[in-house]
């Protein structure tokens, strides 16, 4: 327990907390002003300066914490049972954004697809215009339906102004083999991030696999039977563990290790990012990450494997590298709760925390249609 809860433990127990609908009223633990803690938001906000300066919980919000607890008095004694607190649905909200969603998303992506520079015409048959093209790619694949079926929209975009006309399906399956689509893509996904700047400073980064309709099979001869196992494919991303914008996404083959992807995407992000922590399991541990991180002026909150010593024999890593791998493998020893407790939340599903679907669904379909370009190069 850190300072700030074990503060707010205080004020739990000595101070008389009210609540006003989903609001907390939490009165000063120095003076006689009161701040007001909402613990419905994505995460709990406080009114109080240390919140606003921090962006982190504060002792009034771990207050709120211990306070929802339930007090039940029985033969046995007091028994005491901690509330799950619940988080009412906006539901007119909900539903506005659901039923706009696939409008949404095509307004966006249209806007994106502006800034395609599309190649001058020559001689031979008028061609489909790149930026034409990439829009009916992603919104295959964000609608998920097949080609044909998908034709459908395609017409209702050109009738729309999106696109000069609807393409043949054939046509949108021929972006998903151009291996030159793949670095548009990346710069699109980017661009899509790019507001978030001013609010999202904390990144989480992680791999996630992607299964194909390719399979590869052969006889097993311990077991007498042909086996068969999908082929899949891995997308590394970095993730802002606040807003849950995706900022960079690399695709490769299943047998990429995770390590090897860190930096292109933590660069990428950092071009358009400030930096301040980075999040990452332990196949990110390595020296020279985290020697990539410090010298980018950010904090590396990435657990040691359990084999960690400090020592590098290794000549060919620079001192400077060395001296960066000791030092935050001694400060864990030192203060083991150190990075557990500053540790940023850290996003297992992208759009768990997303309010606004349809930018999640777009980062969605720009990382697929990454994904299928990247597998007809590979």
């Amino acid at each position: 327990m850190d300072g700030r809860e074990q503060r707010g433990f205080e004020i739990a127990a000595t101070k008389k907390l009210q609540q006003k609908g989903d609001l907390w009223i939490v009165p000063s633990q120095a003076g006689k002003g009161t701040y007001v803690v909402d613990p419905t938001a994505v995460a709990a906000t406080c009114s109080c300066p240390d919140f606003e300066e921090r962006l982190e919980k504060c002792k009034h919000v771990f207050a709120v914490e211990f306070t929802v607890q339930r007090e039940t008095t029985t033969k046995a004694g007091t028994v005491t049972e901690t509330l799950r607190v619940t988080y009412r649905q906006e539901w007119s909200a909900y539903n506005a954004a659901q039923t706009h969603e696939k409008e949404r998303v095509a307004v966006l992506l249209h806007d994106l697809c502006a800034a395609i520079d599309n190649p001058a015409q020559g001689r031979g048959r008028p061609r489909l215009p790149l930026s034409d093209s990439i829009f009916c790619a992603v919104m295959k694949v964000y609608g998920g339906d097949s080609g044909r079926r998908t034709m459908t929209d395609l017409r209702d975009f050109a009738a729309k102004g999106y696109i000069d006309r609807a393409p043949h399906y054939n046509s949108v399956f021929n972006t998903f083999e151009d291996s030159a689509v793949t670095n548009i893509l990346h710069a699109m996904i980017e661009e899509s991030a790019k507001p978030l700047a001013a609010v999202e400073t904390d990144f989480a980064v992680d791999s996630t696999g992607f299964s194909t309709s390719e399979y590869r099979r052969w006889y097993s001869e311990k077991y007498g039977r042909e086996k068969t196992s999908a082929i899949f494919l891995k997308a590394h991303c970095s993730v802002g563990t606040r807003t849950n914008i995706v900022t960079a996404v690399e695709v490769t083959d299943s047998a990429t290790h995770d390590v090897h992807m860190f930096r292109p995407v933590f660069e990428r992000t950092a071009r358009r990012f400030t930096i301040t922590r980075i999040s990452a399991d332990k196949a990110y541990s390595s020296s020279r990450i985290n020697a990539l991180v410090v010298n980018a002026g950010a904090q590396s909150f990435i657990p040691f494997k359990k084999n960690a010593t400090g020592r590098m024999p290794n000549r060919f890593y620079p001192e400077r590298t060395r001296n960066l791998w000791a030092q935050a493998l001694s400060s864990v020893h030192v203060s083991p709760r150190r990075v557990p407790d500053a540790l940023p939340q850290a996003v297992e599903r992208r759009d768990d925390l997303l309010h606004d679907q349809s930018e999640v669904r777009l980062a969605h379909s720009l990382e697929d249609a990454g994904r299928s370009s990247e597998r007809n190069s590979l």
